[in-house]
């Protein structure tokens, strides 16, 4: 597809922004649960406390703090605090490097389903082609959804500039197996490709021997994305970064910042220094979650057989099944959100300008506590009452 200038309404957060705080049940949320301020703030250490207490609100540095920087770049394996450039959350990173890396003349190749922005972004600039997930057969050992190496290898042009990877996956919560991803990246060197790599669900693995290296740290044309707002379940600091063995490109990301965010707000970058000191435990706690609510929910589908085929992901905090009843996906969660107030988001909402999405499915999240039980409850009294109409 041909590129264009002007971008189309971003339908997610169209979506959400009529029902996200209106529902009664938010059962498609992307994030993890989330902390207090207090409750951060009980893991800081005194130093870190008394710097956060008596903070000066001015501008901060574009490229980020320092030190933040530093414990951003002890995340990855090969990084330093110079590889790490701090974002307005992960859709400035998104958006900024497609505008510095990539030029009209250009070719992108983006997997689809994606994240609209990964696809959106790259068509104002570019042609843009699709890469279809394949979906495994039930039964089969390997994991749901992945790329076709092949098809990727037919889809390259010799203008192809960057390739988009999102793993885990959302909306699929699917992994990509090593020898896979050592095999694409053999590609991209051959042909001088970046591979931009959203990483913004890594350490919420269900199976930490599934964890997929960081793609700054193994490729030196890798871009890997991420941010706090996801598998640290903090939103609402708005702090995200790329990290690039590149130096230069991260500098000219760097220039492009000043046309948006200028640089991070100050009180977010002391609170994500504090959360990332606190990892370990923060992780900890939300992969416990989603393995808590993952067993749920394969509960709820098992209890009510032929209406949804789960199977569980691999990482993140989404996952993406297929309603298997009469009539559609789409009215199925139409159904449950007039009906009884809960909010899942149809595969509809997923459309790509280049490509035919997978029908039938919804996307259902599993990263929330009191919320995700309460919702699950309420689905439950829904199948109930419409089991027998659900049915084929």
């Amino acid at each position: 597809m041909t590129s264009q200038t002007k971008m189309r309404d971003f339908g997610l957060e169209v979506f959400f922004s009529q029902w996200e705080f209106s529902a009664q049940h938010h059962m498609t949320a992307s994030d993890l649960e989330s902390l207090s301020l207090p409750d951060l703030l009980a893991m800081a250490s005194a130093e870190d406390r008394v710097d956060f207490e008596s903070l000066w609100l001015g501008y901060t540095e574009t490229w980020g703090a320092a030190d933040l920087r530093a414990e951003i770049a002890s995340t990855y394996d090969t990084m330093q605090a110079e590889n790490i450039l701090c974002l307005a959350g992960a859709g400035e990173g998104i958006y900024a490097v497609a505008k510095v890396l990539l030029n009209a003349d250009d070719h992108v190749i983006v997997p689809v389903p994606n994240y609209q922005s990964a696809e959106t972004v790259p068509l104002s600039v570019c042609a843009v082609s699709a890469l279809p997930l394949k979906r495994s057969p039930l039964g089969c050992n390997d994991a749901e959804w992945r790329i076709d190496i092949q098809e990727l290898r037919r889809a390259i042009r010799p203008n192809t500039k960057m390739i988009s990877l999102n793993f885990p996956h959302n909306p699929t919560g699917m992994l990509m197996p090593e020898d896979d991803l050592l095999e694409l990246i053999t590609i991209c060197r051959e042909q001088g490709i970046y591979i931009f790599s959203d990483e913004v669900y890594r350490g919420v693995e269900l199976n930490d021997d599934d964890r997929m290296p960081q793609i700054a740290d193994i490729y030196e044309k890798g871009i890997s994305l991420n941010v706090m707002s996801k598998a640290y379940g903090l939103p609402g600091l708005r702090v995200g970064w790329i990290a690039s063995q590149s130096l230069e490109l991260l500098s000219k990301v760097e220039r492009y910042k000043h046309y948006l965010s200028i640089c991070n707000s100050a009180p977010s970058e002391r609170l994500s220094l504090i959360a990332l000191k606190a990892r370990d435990q923060i992780l900890a706690r939300n992969r416990q979650l989603i393995h808590e609510n993952v067993a749920l929910l394969e509960g709820l589908f098992d209890d009510f057989p032929g209406l949804v085929e789960f199977r569980r992901p691999m990482g993140g905090c989404v996952a993406f099944p297929k309603y298997t009843g009469s009539g559609t996906g789409e009215q199925f969660c139409r159904k449950l959100i007039e009906e009884s107030g809960v909010l899942l988001l149809p595969s509809s909402i997923y459309a790509s300008e280049l490509s035919e999405v997978p029908q039938d499915h919804f996307r259902i999240g599993v990263g929330r506590d009191s919320v995700f039980k309460a919702g699950l409850a309420a689905m439950r009294k829904h199948f109930e009452q419409h089991y027998s109409s659900f049915r084929r």
